[in-house]
């Protein structure tokens, strides 16, 4: 167990519905003997502030409880250091968590793994000057993803199932060029996706079949299909079994540049900018708590 802990949370992750816990959580990391400095970012830009200036104070470990929003800022500052990251996971979406086998409805169960003390290292992909750990999405995903950032009603999972319907009745197919470890080609599809993980969007299972820790990337494609078509696909995406329709394609890469127009590139739900965009996987540049 670290002797050192910062915990940082993001309280109004979930709605706000676990920030109660935060002072039961912190007293239980500190019952392995741990010094925990408890840490509250009011907003993104403040928690970026601590979780830089607790690596720079030499916590040992960095546990954070919020959602992947949180987890990514906080791999910008742990990317290729020994330090290891806890996850508590009380987001609305927690793939993070989900590609590592947290426990994703039980915070203290989440603190467990921590004092367990297992560690292990993963890859991380890298876009944009920025680390990912879920999946970069750039197509009808990400279109979607611009279009709820720009929603104020309804909050959570909601907002986006309204954003699907609306980008849906407009969306087109995009003509692509990717280059996939220095190979170019051209494809038109409804998304391309970059998975170091295998799901993102709260469990969409896009990259089914990609792994953390295998020195690799999944870029995925969906060809053009009709609207009814991607409706009745949709539920599949939960399922993984996706990956049996003509219109998936896959691809396992160290690196690749994709290029179109109009579409923004998202990674763990961050936007990092309008395409063209080059990602390559960054192995085993990350340390993680998870369970054994």
């Amino acid at each position: 167990m670290p002797s050192h802990v910062a915990f940082l949370a993001n309280p109004v992750a979930g709605k706000g519905r676990h920030a109660r816990v935060i002072p039961q959580l912190t007293q239980r990391l500190g019952s392995g003997g741990a010094v925990v400095d408890e840490l509250v970012g009011v907003d993104a830009d403040d928690s970026v502030r601590l979780a830089n200036q607790a690596v720079r104070d030499g916590c040992d470990a960095l546990v954070v409880m919020g959602g992947d929003g949180m987890v990514h800022l906080a791999v910008q500052e742990l990317a290729g250091t020994d330090i290891p990251l806890g996850i508590v996971p009380t987001g609305t979406g927690n793939d993070v968590a989900r590609s590592l086998g947290l426990p994703l409805r039980e915070p203290l169960a989440a603190v467990d793994v921590v004092l367990a003390a297992k560690s292990r290292r993963i890859d991380l992909g890298h876009a944009a000057s920025a680390y990912f750990v879920t999946v970069l999405a750039a197509g009808f995903d990400s279109l979607v993803n611009e279009r709820a950032n720009t929603m104020r009603w309804p909050k959570g999972q909601m907002r986006y199932n309204l954003a699907t319907l609306a980008e849906l009745r407009v969306f087109r197919p995009v003509h692509y060029t990717v280059e996939l470890d220095g190979e170019a080609q051209q494809l038109d599809a409804m998304l391309v996706a970059v998975g170091n993980g295998p799901s993102y969007g709260g469990g969409l299972r896009m990259c089914e079949g990609a792994q953390i820790d295998d020195g690799y990337l999944d870029l995925v494609a969906i060809k053009p299909v009709s609207k009814i078509e991607l409706i009745k696909v949709y539920p599949r995406l939960f399922k993984g079994t996706h990956v049996t329709h003509p219109a998936y394609l896959r691809h396992r890469v160290r690196r690749a540049t994709i290029a179109a127009s109009g579409v923004a590139a998202y990674a763990d739900g961050e936007r990092l900018g309008e395409l063209p965009i080059t990602v390559e996987v960054v192995p085993g540049s990350l340390s993680v708590f998870a369970p054994a």
